[in-house]
């Protein structure tokens, strides 16, 4: 790992106040890099700067709901109007409400279409621009191992992580090549996150307590994960990532 690549160099990382993204903005900001974390819970994203600025790191917290294309434009805007570019975009922000189809949860399957999707298209748009004028940036999306693998009540779930990888090599082919922007996939299967506590079909509960029984990987390996990427030097594009815990079959 090439130290020191991304020092200075200025982070936009949405979902940033728990989990991967949270670990995410803490490790880009001991490697050097400025952060502009993005999320819903203020609060959280407040502890986040001070745990960031603790260890002589520079971050700003904006409050962003990525369901909402005007707080993706804002976060952005507000990386800008600090530090004038943006380097790296990490879409982290997403949920995963599992449930069989049949439970016709519907609320729940647009709710993870507007978050893991749309959320994922409005943040590249708003960073897009800038990233052109640059020539130069890196985009990393956060699918899943869902996005490969399909399991019985992950058909929206999955649906929407298809997506981001399908979206994701689709931008590394028109940006990569022309306008020096890198595109990575981060897939990870099972970490130890908030993302199961938003499963509410009842049905699902002996997976929920199987996932939390098995060894998951931490929200620290993905951070390492996306930092072994960001820092790769520019002739290298790491396209895709897979990592699941060593004892999880599929």
């Amino acid at each position: 790992m090439n130290s020191g690549m991304i020092k200075g160099q200025v982070a936009v990382i949405t979902g940033a106040s728990s989990g991967i993204g949270y670990a995410t903005a803490l490790a880009l900001a001991k490697a050097g890099a400025k952060v502009a974390a993005g999320a819903r819970r203020k609060e959280r994203l407040e502890q986040l700067q001070k745990d960031i600025e603790k260890i002589g790191g520079e971050c700003i917290a904006v409050t962003c709901d990525v369901t909402k294309r005007a707080d993706c434009e804002n976060l952005v805007k507000a990386a800008m109007a600090k530090w004038n570019r943006i380097d790296i975009l990490i879409n982290n922000a997403g949920l995963m409400p599992l449930s069989f189809v049949k439970n016709l949860k519907i609320d729940e399957w647009e709710r993870m279409v507007d978050v893991n999707i749309k959320g994922v298209l409005y943040c590249t748009a708003a960073a897009v621009p800038h990233l052109l004028q640059q020539k130069s940036g890196h985009i990393v999306n956060i699918s899943s191992i869902a996005g490969r693998v399909v399991f019985p009540a992950g058909s929206v779930y999955c649906a929407t992580k298809y997506a981001v990888r399908a979206f994701s090599e689709g931008l590394r082919q028109e940006l990569s090549t022309r306008n020096n922007i890198r595109v990575t996939t981060i897939e990870p299967g099972v970490v130890a996150t908030e993302l199961t506590d938003t499963i509410t079909d009842k049905s699902l509960e002996a997976f929920v307590k199987s996932v939390k029984d098995m060894q998951a990987l931490k929200a620290e390996d993905i951070a390492n994960s996306i930092l072994f990427a960001v820092e790769s030097p520019a002739h290298m594009n790491v396209n895709e990532i897979t990592i699941r815990p060593t004892t999880q079959e599929r």
